[in-house]
């Protein structure tokens, strides 16, 4: 592993040995370390939670982030986001502050974070529990998704040849946003399903791409309540996940008119919607 004066990358290399042999070899293994994240606002700092991570994007997870919860209510209300430069510091530690300075007109989260504490990657850095806290922030509903579901069902595929990371590990999520004329144009990978994703909307936010009208996110896990919340605050369309949706998810889409597919497979996906959808509604 990498000494504590080394910035964290997202391989590491480990010594493995099988059960049934007596010749060790190595292998390529998905980093996980922590990341503090911090807001700076009128020169006033604040810590808003720390997270496990796969190193890499960091600084478009801590804006993804922002956005998500409602920190920002528009993209030019984020003036930087940084590694620290604290040079007290060792290089390791520093990689793993990111401070994200937003206007002093930039609104505080609509309710208190709970997680100001070290949370598990499989959970991330979560937003909000149900769905009231959407509508307290004005979040409206989606543009409806412009393809079919035959498309949407296909759009998994795209994910194919672009897991990096995963392809040499095998040991953690992808989110990749596709774009209106169904052309992916960011991905990124991490440990943490929903670091992946606040890490490509962080990327759509710093591009000054938000809302994502008529975009279509796909996920390569299962889709639950935080990553259709972190989809409609984007203003995606739709959201496409190769494994189960979870029953707050799919209440959560259909609220706010979000297409939601599962168990995309060889070209094919189920679309899901409450039990009391009428046909006419699912399209």
């Amino acid at each position: 592993m990498q000494s504590d004066e080394l910035a964290p990358s997202s391989i590491a290399r480990v010594k493995v040995q099988k059960s049934d042999s007596t010749v060790s070899s190595s292998d390529s293994v998905v980093v996980e370390e922590p990341l503090e994240i911090r807001i700076r606002r009128s020169g006033k700092e604040e810590q808003l939670g720390i997270t496990m991570r796969t190193p890499g994007a960091d600084l478009e997870l801590a804006a993804g982030f922002l956005w998500g919860e409602g920190f920002l209510k528009n993209p030019k209300e984020l003036i930087s986001v940084k590694v620290c430069a604290d040079k007290s510091l060792s290089l390791r530690q520093r990689a793993n502050v990111v401070i994200a300075e937003v206007s002093g007109d930039s609104q505080d989260s609509v309710r208190v974070l709970e997680r100001r504490f070290t949370i598990t990657s499989a959970c991330g850095v979560c937003g909000s529990t149900n769905i009231s806290d959407l509508h307290k922030r004005g979040v409206q509903p989606v543009k409806t998704t412009p393809h079919t579901l035959e498309e949407l069902a296909g759009m998994a595929a795209l994910l194919d040849g672009r897991q990096r990371i995963f392809e040499k590990t095998g040991g953690l999520h992808a989110a990749l946003l596709i774009n209106a004329l169904g052309q992916p144009i960011w991905v990124r990978e991490d440990v943490g399903r929903h670091n992946a994703v606040d890490k490509v909307i962080g990327a759509a936010l710093m591009a000054e791409s938000i809302p994502l009208v008529d975009w279509t996110l796909v996920v390569s896990g299962r889709i639950g309540y935080e990553l259709v919340q972190k989809s409609i605050c984007a203003g995606i369309s739709a959201i496409v996940g190769v494994s189960a949706p979870t029953s707050l998810a799919i209440d959560l889409a259909a609220d706010f008119n979000l297409t939601l597919m599962a168990f995309a497979r060889g070209g094919v996906a189920k679309q899901y919607a409450p039990f009391n959808t009428s046909p006419s509604e699912l399209g």
